[in-house]
């Protein structure tokens, strides 16, 4: 059973990033929480009815989750991308911070793990990626290192994180907002190994499949950054600005 005291800090993951930075080593952390519970639910510790009659199910089958849903191979994939990831982000057992029923969040994260025997290698709060952007400790680890940035919100975020106070270099920008454009993406990465040393990977469910996926067929580092990448171009995250419930002593 994992505990909440395992849990690394911010700091903790940071060094992890940073290491395999300057080692240069393949590196990938992804998140699950909701969605990705729901995801792995399907047709296993729940129905597909009791599935779809979740609020996120409806959206996700109405096109507004960038998947096709449901879909049993997706959660296949995703399964398989969370038994290979270095970090996983997950809920705390009692977590009042992220805004949905508490039988979605870690309840579910504990059985669908036991499911599918997923044993993280080490694990982190969900919301790590939300308290990134706001410590210049995080800027600073990228400082000097080819960024590449994949989400629908790529082109915008570059704009701000290439100029002060961030100072980031970005190297590859990919818009991404669909499952369909998966095996397109990770062929293009592929292709530009060369030309980043970490992504930032802002796409929902789909993130879990690209970090680890990108960390591994490229050697390169991979961040499921979540919805930091819209919330810092919305203004709402960033140095000096904490998003949603992530203050910075949150998981310090």
């Amino acid at each position: 059973m994992i505990r909440d005291e395992d849990f690394l800090t911010v700091d903790q993951v940071l060094a992890q990033i940073e290491y395999a930075l300057d080692e240069k080593t393949p590196f990938s952390l992804v998140r699950v929480g909701d969605a990705e519970n729901l995801i792995l639910a399907q047709d296993t510790v729940m129905s597909l009815e009791q599935v779809m009659a979740e609020k996120w199910a409806r959206k996700a089958k109405a096109g507004k989750k960038g998947i096709r849903f449901p879909d049993l191979t997706l959660r296949d994939r995703v399964v398989e991308s969370l038994k290979k990831a270095d970090i996983m982000g997950i809920p705390y057992r009692d977590d009042d911070k992220i805004r949905v029923s508490k039988r979605l969040k870690r309840e579910l994260t504990d059985q669908v793990f036991d499911y599918f025997d997923i044993q993280p290698k080490a694990v982190c709060h969900t919301f790590v990626t939300r308290v990134f952007p706001q410590k210049k400790k995080f800027w600073k680890v990228l400082r000097g290192k080819r960024v590449a940035l994949i989400s629908r919100w790529a082109p915008k975020l570059e704009k701000i994180i290439t100029k002060k106070p961030y100072r980031q270099t970005v190297t590859l920008t990919i818009p991404f907002s669909h499952y369909d454009q998966m095996e397109e993406t990770l062929d293009l990465l592929e292709r530009k190994k060369d030309e980043f040393d970490i992504a930032l990977i802002s796409c929902g469910v789909n993130a879990v499949i690209l970090s680890q996926q990108t960390a591994e067929m490229t050697g390169n580092v991979a961040i499921d950054f979540g919805k930091s990448s819209s919330y810092m171009v919305k203004g709402e995250a960033g140095i000096g600005k904490g998003s949603s419930r992530a203050n910075l002593d949150l998981l310090d």
